[in-house]
């Protein structure tokens, strides 16, 4: 089949190239323009970009698709599908309507169901029991087209954001080779009930409120892992949490309860977090028992409650 590919990220990347090892015929690769990255901020192209180039694929980088010459251009390839997965431009309806079969998304949710742009963390924060890819018929609205395959598969309770990206890339990858093998395929319409928006992730979102529960802040640190990390303050300085586990332990919010070599354990507001992997600003992440060499921590000492 003649496909348009359109993504960024690593989510999508892994949908390419199972696209391109399918067989199909990619005609041109829409991604975001180069971004500065890295120490040096040196432009650096995205993880679709990487694997067009890799496989000689055509790469175009508009800015919007909104103007009549990259629409037209589109036009020309006289594709048969296109494939979205994590682009991050909106398309507009005159290019929705160019391929013969429209423009299939890739979807890291179960539809209706975080609609938007941080499904995975937001499943996570919201302690959802499953997860999944649905392959939607994409139209004018954000994430409401009729969904034609989905997958579901239960959230495990170590989980976190970068983990559950690697099996919704792997799913998504696999439902999308199946969507194009099987084309036209019925099209389920979304439900009314059951609507919820992902909303983009804010960096400030990942301060740990220790007046919230030991399995709530749990989720919050899988949530927020690899990115931005959560972040917490001891001592007028920022420290980011990567693993925890919930415990029984009773004191006020934020108050250190037990400290030995394997975990910190911190009140909540309900039960208590046993914190196993540490990271001062400008450190690397470490262990409980490599992190209290340089920064002793002892029964009584305060991470700051946010105010």
């Amino acid at each position: 089949m003649k496909v348009i590919f359109a993504g960024t990220p690593a989510f999508a990347a892994q949908a390419l190239t199972a696209i391109i090892a399918a067989g199909h015929e990619v005609a041109l690769v829409l991604t975001q323009p180069d971004r500065p990255a890295g120490r040096g901020m040196a432009l650096q192209p995205s993880a679709v970009k990487q694997v067009a180039l890799a496989h000689g694929i055509e790469v175009f980088q508009p800015l919007s698709l909104k103007d009549a010459e990259a629409q037209a251009r589109l036009a020309g390839l006289a594709a048969e599908v296109m494939v979205v997965a994590a682009y991050g431009l909106i398309l507009p309806q005159a290019v929705l309507d160019l391929p013969r079969h429209g423009c299939l998304n890739i979807h890291a949710s179960l539809l209706p169901r975080w609609r938007g742009a941080a499904p995975i963390q937001r499943a996570l924060l919201a302690g959802d029991a499953e997860t999944g890819v649905c392959i939607m018929q994409m139209e004018a609205g954000l994430d409401t087209g009729p969904v034609l395959l989905r997958e579901a598969f239960p959230i495990a309770g170590d989980d976190t954001t970068a983990s559950l990206h690697d099996k919704l890339a792997a799913c998504g990858a696999r439902l999308i080779i199946d969507a194009l093998a099987r084309l036209p395929l019925p099209a389920a319409p979304q439900p009314a009930a059951g609507v919820t928006y992902a909303h983009k992730i804010e960096k400030a979102e990942a301060v740990i409120d220790w007046t919230r529960s030991a399995a709530e802040l749990d989720r919050h640190l899988r949530a927020f892992n690899p990115f931005p990390g959560a972040q917490a303050q001891f001592a007028g300085q920022t420290v980011k949490l990567w693993a925890a586990q919930p415990v029984a332990g009773a004191g006020e919010p934020g108050c250190v309860l037990a400290v030995d070599r394997q975990a910190v354990v911190v009140a909540c507001g309900s039960g208590a977090l046993a914190v196993t992997e540490l990271q001062k600003a400008g450190g690397k992440r470490l262990p409980v028992r490599e992190f209290l060499a340089g920064h002793p921590l002892q029964p009584g000492d305060r991470f700051t409650v946010p105010a």
